[in-house]
């Protein structure tokens, strides 16, 4: 399949800059992945769609402030960074991506605004890329990011982060701290909401996969068989594995909240659906001709035109019932991408 397979037009002026005044006051679209049909509802109606019984797995991954700005130490200029992971153990290798990659080269030394200085490292993996590795003489730690980071809006959101961002693009039960972009499906969810669900029956169990940067490249590749997919590190406990495989055993219906979700299942499950509990990697790319082994029935956003992760719900729901679903929501005036609203596919 081409990668123009995925494109859609989409106006400007719907991709949502800042979230809704309320936490969870979105629009909701259901869409049968059978049928393809699409209804235009409330987020507050939510469990209302939701059969009890239901198992929801949600990504519990939190969002480190992993937007830092140095000055290089010969010219002053000032270099943008989005730490993505660190590569020692000792927590003073990390793997960054840069903009204007060229002019950011091994040895070059850059200056942060605590005054902690970090040098470019030769790593051949990188070259070429906008990869960097970034060598610090101290341990990094999440004080440090408080101090000199800045909330990672993605590149699509205009304008630079406020007070407003540190609440709002984080979800509520975000508790691992690691990811660079936030798993977005769960902004819409509250703590009524979660207490809602409970109460009608429909569990909740977490895993945790750490978001990387990469889920905002773009891919190059004519044909998508072609696209090289990032890695993300994830982890799944004993107690959700266990509540996954009785719900499979059962025939309950296992819906993930995101596509963080649905890659850690499905990167977890065997060929009958099980999952057990690791901590592992994973590049999975799923698009169109992937058989789901775990997951089926997934809440998540709307996505970017010609994305990996467009072709991940196009391999759930097909294609077409995808690429329709988004132009009605373009018709209906939808808002779109991470602070915008939201789809549950069954």
């Amino acid at each position: 399949m081409k990668t123009s397979d995925f494109y859609f037009d989409l106006p400007q002026e719907l991709i949502a800059q800042k979230p809704s005044g309320k936490r969870g006051d979105d629009r909701l679209m259901l869409l049968d992945r059978k049928t393809g049909a699409v209804q235009h509802q409330f987020m507050s109606q939510l469990p209302d769609f939701i059969q009890e019984g239901t198992l929801m797995v949600f990504n519990n991954s939190r969002v480190r402030k992993s937007r830092c700005y140095g000055k290089k130490q010969d010219s002053g200029r000032e270099q943008e960074f989005m730490f993505l992971k660190k590569v020692s153990p000792s927590a003073q290798d990390w793997l960054v991506m840069v903009r204007g990659a060229k002019k950011v080269k091994p040895n070059n030394v850059y200056v942060f605004s605590d005054d902690s200085f970090g040098i470019i490292l030769e790593n051949p993996e990188n070259d070429k890329t906008e990869f960097r590795t970034i060598h610090f003489d101290f341990p990094l730690d999440e004080l440090w990011f408080e101090k000199n980071g800045h909330i990672p809006l993605p590149p699509y959101i205009k304008r630079e982060d406020d007070d407003t961002d540190s609440e709002r693009y984080q979800t509520i039960y975000a508790k691992e701290t690691g990811s660079a972009a936030c798993p977005t499906a769960g902004l819409h969810f509250t703590e009524e909401m979660l207490e809602k669900l409970k109460c009608k029956g429909i569990e909740q169990t977490y895993v945790t996969l750490h978001v990387g940067l990469g889920t905002f490249l773009p891919v190059r590749a004519e044909n998508i068989e072609d696209h090289k997919m990032h890695e993300e590190s994830y982890s799944i406990s004993e107690e959700c594995a266990n509540k996954v495989n009785a719900a499979k055993k059962e025939g309950r219906p296992i819906l993930a909240v995101g596509t963080t979700s649905v890659r850690t299942l499905e990167s977890a499950g065997d060929e009958n659906g099980f999952v057990k509990a690791e901590s592992k990697s994973t590049h999975i790319f799923m698009y169109p001709g992937y058989k789901f082994k775990v997951v089926n029935q997934m809440f998540t956003n709307f996505h970017t035109p010609e994305s990996t992760l467009i072709m991940l719900v196009s391999a759930f729901a097909g294609r077409e019932n995808i690429l329709n679903a988004y132009k009605q929501a373009v018709s209906e005036q939808y808002r779109f991408f991470s602070y915008g609203d939201c789809m549950l596919i069954q």
